[in-house]
Order: structure tokens, then sequence, then C-alpha cells
């Protein structure tokens, strides 16, 4: 599963990336991603973490690693998954490579999940690249309003599938019962992180 977003991601996207990704990998799911900063590295470290796969597809050759402080997420990566590119050996990371290699990260995934991404974001030509490769989309909503979140609220517009947890993926994808979807043990999402965000429980009576 692709878990991509924002590069100038915010606090609350890197810890929700992270939670997702975490999720994924305990229930055995590869992540995939871009090897870049933000929701991309976030993501790749949660399930490293958890002791899970993950692939990282680059937008430069291997020997020209892109963004070069991630040297050690890749070396990671290449014991516990895989670095993938299509580029010759001094391939530098030119612009236009970025948008090429993202049908790549969907190519290899069943499903592509946006977690942060403004209306210009590159995540959308990773969604789109998914729905042309008969990938499910998904997206993570968030405070309404411009900012990181109006490329994934117009993916839900358009039929993207809702995610709020690793389990809306196992669920979508028939990975886990529907019966099953948060009663299943998982990494929990901190308290106080999940007040911020607007995602704790909540008891509301709406019957009046």
């Amino acid at each position: 599963v692709a878990l991509v977003g924002a590069r100038a991601a915010t606090p609350g996207g890197l810890v929700l990336a992270a939670h997702l990704a975490a999720g994924l990998a305990e229930a055995g799911v590869v992540v995939v991603s871009g090897l870049a900063r933000g929701i991309d590295s976030a993501a790749h470290r949660a399930a490293l973490d958890r002791g899970g796969a993950s692939i990282g597809v680059l937008g430069s050759s291997l020997d020209r690693l892109y963004p070069a402080e991630h040297r050690d997420l890749a070396e990671a990566l290449t014991g516990q998954g895989a670095l993938v590119s299509e580029h010759v050996p001094g391939t530098p990371p030119l612009p236009f490579h970025f948008p090429l290699r993202n049908r790549i990260i969907s190519g290899l995934s069943a499903a592509v999940v946006v977690v942060e991404a403004s209306e210009k974001s590159g995540s959308l030509i990773t969604a789109m690249a998914a729905a042309e490769q008969g990938r499910e989309v998904m997206a993570v909503p968030g405070p309404v309003g411009p900012g990181r979140h109006r490329g994934g609220h117009a993916l839900l517009r358009d039929g993207a599938k809702l995610v709020e947890g690793p389990d809306d993926v196992l669920a979508e994808l028939g990975w886990l019962a529907p019966d099953a979807v948060r009663s299943r043990v998982g990494p929990a999402l901190d308290p106080a992180v999940a007040r911020e965000l607007g995602l704790e429980a909540t008891t509301d009576d709406f019957s009046a």
C-alpha cells in the first residue's frame, strides 16, 4: 500500500502517516512511498520501526540519492525492503523525474492513500496514476479551508475512499473482515495528539 503526501507536512500529518504505516506494517502489509521529506519518510520510518517491510521509489538513480539526508533511511530500506529506480547510474534528481516516478509507486501498490496534499500536490499525480492502473484510491480527511487537505478532499469528492486509520485500508482491500474494523488491536494514536487533531472518540447525543 502506498502512503504519499506533502513534503512540507504538518506535525499532525506526520503523526497520521506514521500511525497508518505502523498499523499496516503490523498487519504484514508492505508500505510503498517515494523517500521524500515529510509524509513519505514518516511512513517509511514507521513501517521499518514496526519491523515491517517498505519500498522506496526514487526520482534519481540509486547512486544519486535524493534527498541526501535520507541516506540512513535508504540503507534501512535495503535491509527491510527495497530501493527502486528506473534510471541509469549517474542520473540526477531532475524535477520531471518525480511525476514519472509516481506511476511506479502506484503500480507497485494495491492502493494509494493520500495523507496530506494541497490542490497542486504531486501526490494527486500518484492518485491519478493509481486510478488509471485500476488501483484503489483513498484519502485522509482534514480541516476544511486552505491548506494541506484540499487535494485529499477533492479526491474524496471524486469517489476516493475515506481513511481514518489502518483498519479502514485493510477492510477496503478485503484484508480485514468488516466486523473486525476498529476492534483489531493495533498502534493507538496518542490521546493528546488525537485531541489536537480532532480525532478523539466522542459520545455526542444526536437524538435531540
